[in-house]
């Protein structure tokens, strides 16, 4: 098994995962283009690397966690890019959210220097990745997956792997779509609500463990009545998804007006400075429908 392990970018889910990493015995080298981030986690026991071609240098498996596809066609190709330091027979685990398609060429200029790719895309947000409990779905080889089992292992729980490469990303496309659709109905749901007098709290209480009830609704609903917007995952980054899933649509001939409305919302809350806060700010924008605040009675 592989005990030596890079880790490129420390954003709200890298710094957990690599912590759990280290917690399961893997020797963890981490770049940041924010060094202050990196230096924290050295003086937890990782090692430092000041470019991404350093860290391939130095690992047979080297994880990208970044915000969006250029990002990570920087990190991977780009000047002083892991692609110019990789071993043969090295991995690239990539775990950012980006373009299926830009995925696969990924994977062919890292076949072309006799290297490997995982398209490994997360779900559970900053709580799942500090508690090792992400849902990890993965695209690629069923033996480069095997092999990187172990590592997978340590930062996520429920982990499968879904075919060839780029097919991780679309079923992270696909999650998405559940994700701002159901959120939406939490959303609409809790304003309803609201107008009509009920009690927030026992409303949520009384509905989410039935036919009804999410781990948006569990997770997101508490949040919203306490006007509680900080962010687990930021509506820019639910927002770029939603780009990646509209890009799929219009590529593939895939209508998907419901998830188009919902693409709009985090539009809104973009265009009047929301972005920043976590997905539950959507509630912003159904809310002015109706002129009413959600909100619990104390609060």
């Amino acid at each position: 098994m592989e005990k030596k392990v890079g880790l490129i970018g420390l954003g709200i889910m890298g710094i957990p995962m690599a912590r759990n990493l280290m917690k399961a015995g893997f020797e963890v080298t981490v770049y940041n283009r924010t060094a202050a981030k990196a230096e924290r986690l050295a003086a937890e026991g990782a090692k430092t690397a000041k470019t991404p071609r350093e860290v391939a240098e130095k690992n047979p498996v080297i994880i990208t966690m970044v915000s969006d596809t250029p990002d990570v066609e920087s990190v991977i190709l780009g000047e002083n890019g892991v692609i110019e330091g990789l071993h043969p027979d090295a991995v690239v685990i990539d775990m950012s959210t980006i373009s299926p398609r830009a995925t696969r060429q990924i994977a062919q200029r890292l076949a072309e220097k006799k290297a490997h790719m995982l398209d490994a895309p997360v779900s559970g947000g900053e709580g799942g990745a500090i508690a090792g409990t992400l849902s990890i779905m993965v695209g690629g080889a069923a033996d480069i997956f095997t092999r990187c089992l172990p590592i997978l292992q340590a930062m996520g729980k429920n982990i499968i792997h879904v075919g060839d490469h780029g097919m991780g990303q679309t079923t992270k496309l696909m999650n998405q779509i559940l994700v701002a659709g159901n959120l939406n109905a939490v959303c609409e749901a809790l304003v309803f609500a609201q107008k009509q007098g009920l009690d927030l709290e026992k409303a949520i209480e009384a509905v989410k463990g039935g036919a009804a009830g999410s781990w948006q609704l569990s997770n997101l609903g508490p949040k919203i009545i306490k006007r509680d917007f900080q962010p687990g995952f930021m509506v820019d980054l639910l927002q770029k998804d939603l780009r990646l899933v509209m890009e799929g649509s219009e590529l593939n001939k895939i209508p998907l007006p419901a998830t188009t409305l919902v693409h709009q919302w985090f539009t809104s809350l973009e265009a009047t400075g929301d972005g920043k806060y976590g997905t539950q700010a959507l509630v912003k924008a159904v809310e002015k429908l109706s002129n009413i605040e959600v909100k619990q009675k104390n609060a």
